[in-house]
């Protein structure tokens, strides 16, 4: 009868056991073993047995499950203990499975052929760099996963140690089998390779130890999850990279309309992209500038005396950071309504702390309910930037006051709404930023009692 059978399922049958060893082979724990070895092995696996009392009341189940384990024996052997003598009887039934090597173990999950091709790969690597062993200690499924890319990746981190700087572009990296598109699929393995070939100047760590985490989430992280402003001009993963290891990289651009057309500047041309470097050195006769993150805005924005447009770039203000002339200006912020438009305006007055954000208040959001969104994933950044409206606006989106995960893109506001209101810019004073508070919200700190995310 089912009740009969109820208590197996807390016993440790076949599957269950090998469920075990399956999680250590995917925690990448059996591939380091056999990789250095331990202390680990012979290695004991307790079994969840049936007690005196549910071998009386199962014992045909106890049976099937005892016999179970004894017959799949082969790579493990089975201890046993003694159960039951005082009430039904002295029955032997087993309670740990002994595997003697990683061999056994990895043999029992029906994983000897990869263990096979981990130590070729593995001993490849340290052919080439015994420091490399480290990373694959560090990165043993990845290695398995990788294959020769692996040992590709590692020749590459090995040029890097070796060449210092080199001034070229990647694309010039003369190297069999090593090309452009491979170094952007690998670059997080060749910066955790060049981490322990050579760990960070000044650093106390040994080559061949574990690369340091901050090294690993650097080359991990994606451009659009930090906050580069004010830090390095290299905004994207590949520029990152290029930085890091002393390549060439393409110059950040910046791209903005002049909409005044009495400004004299290459002839008819307005929309024009130049470099950040040749950015900060311009002195156009404006007195308004006003950045918007939506393409269409930018170009459809009209005619106005003194006034220039930036087609923003999300958190990659960096393009501005050294743009001084923007101080003489009124600079003006349109981004999304949402959690990360108001990170994006607090991020850019770290640089540019006159900026105005404009058609970012409750009254244009309440005004185009008919519009609103989803925003995906709300930051919870802590923002010390914002004035006392704005800060009030992004509490309300952040803690859900005006509905779940509402944002406003845009690029979805009204155009003659829009229009009506940038009229009414520039203004002719710095924005008042909120004051410090200590109350919390939702269990979220308050904007001013720690510093913003990624500044």
């Amino acid at each position: 009868m089912p009740a009969k059978s109820a208590p197996s399922r807390r016993w440790t049958s076949l599957a269950g056991l090998r469920s075990l060893s399956v999680t250590a082979w995917d925690r990448g724990q059996l591939l380091r073993e056999a990789l250095e070895p331990t202390d680990l092995y012979p290695r004991r696996r307790a079994l969840k047995r049936p007690s005196a009392t549910e071998l009386r009341d199962h014992y045909a189940a106890a049976r099937e499950w005892a016999a179970e384990l004894f017959a799949a024996a082969g790579r493990y052997s089975v201890e046993t203990v003694d159960v039951g003598r005082t009430t039904i009887g002295s029955n032997q039934l087993p309670s740990v499975a002994l595997f003697d090597s990683v061999e056994d173990e990895v043999g029992f999950i029906g994983k000897s052929r990869e263990l096979e091709r981990f130590r070729s790969l593995a001993s490849s690597l340290v052919a080439l760099d015994p420091a490399l062993k480290g990373w694959a200690l560090k990165r043993p499924l990845a290695l398995l996963e990788l294959g020769d890319a692996a040992l590709t990746a590692a020749r590459v981190a090995l040029w890097l140690r070796d060449h210092h700087s080199p001034a070229i572009y990647v694309r010039q990296l003369n190297l069999p089998g090593v090309h452009t598109k491979f170094i952007e699929t690998h670059r997080r393995t060749i910066d955790e390779m060049a981490a322990v070939l050579e760990p960070p100047e000044g650093s106390d760590q040994p080559a061949g130890a574990e690369p340091e985490d901050e090294l690993l989430e650097l080359a991990a992280a994606s451009a659009a999850d930090e906050s580069l402003v004010g830090r390095s001009t290299a905004r994207t993963p590949a520029a990152r990279f290029a930085k890091r290891h002393g390549f060439l990289h393409q110059p950040e651009q910046v791209r903005f309309r002049v909409l005044d057309s009495a400004i004299p500047l290459l002839g008819d041309a307005r929309d024009i992209t130049v470099t950040a470097t040749a950015f900060e050195s311009l002195r156009l006769p404006v007195s308004t500038v006003i950045i918007t993150e939506n393409l269409v805005n930018f170009l459809a924005l009209p005619d106005r005396p003194d006034m220039l447009a930036i087609f923003g770039a999300g958190y990659g203000f960096s393009s501005l950071r050294d743009a001084a002339w923007l101080q003489d200006c009124e600079v003006l912020y349109w981004g999304d309504l949402d959690t990360h438009g108001f990170r994006i305006l607090d991020q850019l007055r770290s640089v540019h702390p006159h900026v105005s954000s404009v058609l970012m208040d409750e009254e244009t959001l309440l005004a185009h309910r008919d519009a609103w969104g989803v925003e995906a994933s709300p930051s919870g950044a802590v923002l010390s930037r914002l004035t006392v409206e704005e800060a009030r606006v992004f509490e309300g989106l952040w803690a859900g006051r005006y509905g779940e995960r509402v944002r406003l893109e845009q690029e979805l506001i009204d155009w003659e709404w829009a229009l009506a209101r940038l009229s009414s810019y520039p203004v002719s004073a710095p924005p008042a930023l909120s004051l410090p508070s200590s109350k919390r919200t939702h269990g979220r700190p308050s904007l001013s009692t720690k510093r913003a995310e990624g500044i």
